[in-house]
């Protein structure tokens, strides 16, 4: 088997497209396609539904490429396993969870590029639960991420319990809101939150339908600081990160309320694929980076 040809339909696959692919490889487009050609007739299957946009793996594509990943990522265990130097080498795919990016993508991450140059290091942010997926498929070398407290990450991944984490409710600092309220207090109040997905919202909102009370959503918005401006114009209640809020420019302009009988929080998580091989230090580094970062900011 051709390595260079299984490089090029897993780049495929990772990216969507035989245009996206032939630029992380650094290929003409036709280069591309004839790689993954090869490919198919080697294994004597299609590997990918040429029909579909963007470009997606058959049943047995999707066969390939997990077998692939691991036929690639052991080589590249071996390789730095026989390097003269030890230094650690290769692409390192990191997922983080957006609650934990202040976080992780700070002195964690810098430690990373300090300690392993030579380590390229991509950081992919999305939903915990994708993230734990990811990792299972291989897309992924390992993840920070946050599930509800009680849940824990897929039997087959190794799973570094990082803590309980907490969450801050804030309002504009003129709004004329307690800073200490009960469940229907809160229900009064608008939110402007993540959208869809995050574990903090769908907690919030087992709650309320719990309680059947009204939750309101004025504006769903991915980015936590431009969350934070919203709420500190009045627009309505946000959650925010004690990081987050920290060392966030606009704290002076936010409030902190105290909701009764309510201390929402979920539970820190680094998962990876056993064995780690190769990354096994760098996963370690930043696991500890990040632990100390979170209770650092308790």
């Amino acid at each position: 088997m051709n390595t260079n040809d299984l490089a090029a339909f897993i780049a495929v696959v990772e990216t969507g497209s035989i245009v996206a692919a032939s630029t992380r490889l650094n290929l003409t487009q036709p280069g591309v396609t004839r790689r993954v050609q090869s490919l198919e007739e080697m294994l004597g299957v299609e590997l990918l539904d040429r029909q579909s946009k963007p470009l997606k793996p058959t049943t047995a594509g999707r066969e390939a490429y997990e077998q692939g990943r691991r036929v690639l990522r052991t080589l590249d265990d071996l390789k730095s396993g026989v390097a003269a130097d030890g230094v650690v080498r290769g692409e390192f795919r990191l997922g983080v969870t957006p609650y934990l990016s202040e976080a992780a993508l700070s002195a964690p991450l810098d430690m990373l590029r300090a300690q392993f140059p030579a380590l390229s290091v991509h950081i992919v942010s999305g939903w915990s639960p994708d993230h734990a997926e990811r990792v299972c498929r291989n897309q992924l070398d390992a993840a920070a991420i946050c599930l509800p407290d009680g849940v824990t990450p897929p039997e087959e991944l190794v799973c570094d319990d990082l803590g309980t984490q907490a969450v801050t409710f804030v309002v504009a600092r003129d709004m004329k809101v307690p800073k200490s309220v009960d469940l229907p207090g809160l229900s009064h109040l608008p939110w402007v939150i993540n959208q869809d997905g995050c574990g903090f919202r769908r907690a919030l909102k087992r709650r309320f339908d719990a309680a059947h009370l009204p939750f309101n959503i004025a504006v769903e918005a991915l980015d936590p600081e431009l969350r934070l401006s919203l709420v500190a114009r009045g627009v309505g209640i946000g959650l925010v990160t004690p990081i987050a809020l920290k060392r966030s420019p606009l704290r002076s302009k936010l409030k902190v309320v105290k909701v009764e009988n309510f201390e929402p929080a979920v539970r820190a998580w680094v998962v990876h694929r056993p064995p780690p091989g190769r990354l096994a230090v760098p996963i370690k580094a930043f696991r500890d980076a990040l632990a100390v970062e979170l209770r650092d900011a308790s």
